[in-house]
């Protein structure tokens, strides 16, 4: 997958023309906070797990950290994430531009409510120079195969 695959999927939903490009890397939650100008914090972050031998994609704001014991009740497993090559083959993006956008039928996507505290948020698009500007409401319009929000991080938010 790539960003023309995101901006074209995001197309259904009128968003194409929100995905950025930068000259330089966005891959991490830092790299695309300094990328887009905003705290990091704002950074959706898009973590990638193995859940019955399938991948599920829980989005985060950028400073949230998955919490094991939430994670078990949700999936009623062990948190385990994917290897960067389990990603692009579960997925269909690779790390660094993992996103909930023209991903694989077999992947769920689970957002977050720590990224409601937000106007708006930034997960990648597919790259790891890019990025895309939604609303939490039209980020769970456009997220591929999105099964619900969820309590998953520690904290409160």
């Amino acid at each position: 997958m790539s960003i023309a695959a995101v901006r074209e999927y995001l197309a259904r939903f009128g968003l194409e023309d929100k995905v950025r490009e930068f000259a330089v890397s966005s891959a991490t939650v830092e790299l695309a906070a300094q990328a887009t100008g905003v705290i990091p914090a704002r950074i959706a972050k898009s973590l990638t797990f193995k859940v019955a031998d399938k991948a599920v994609i829980i989005v985060t704001a950028g400073d949230a950290k998955v919490d094991n014991t939430k994670f078990k009740a949700a999936f009623h497993t062990k948190a385990k994430m994917l290897s960067p090559e389990e990603v692009e083959q579960l997925v269909g993006h690779a790390v660094g531009g993992v996103c909930p956008f023209a991903i694989k039928d077999t992947a769920e996507v689970y957002l977050d409510v720590s990224m409601k505290r937000f106007p708006t948020i930034f997960p990648a698009a597919g790259s790891a120079s890019s990025a895309v500007e939604l609303t939490c409401e039209q980020l769970e319009q456009a997220a591929q195969n999105f099964q619900g929000w969820g309590d998953f991080c520690k904290g409160n938010y």
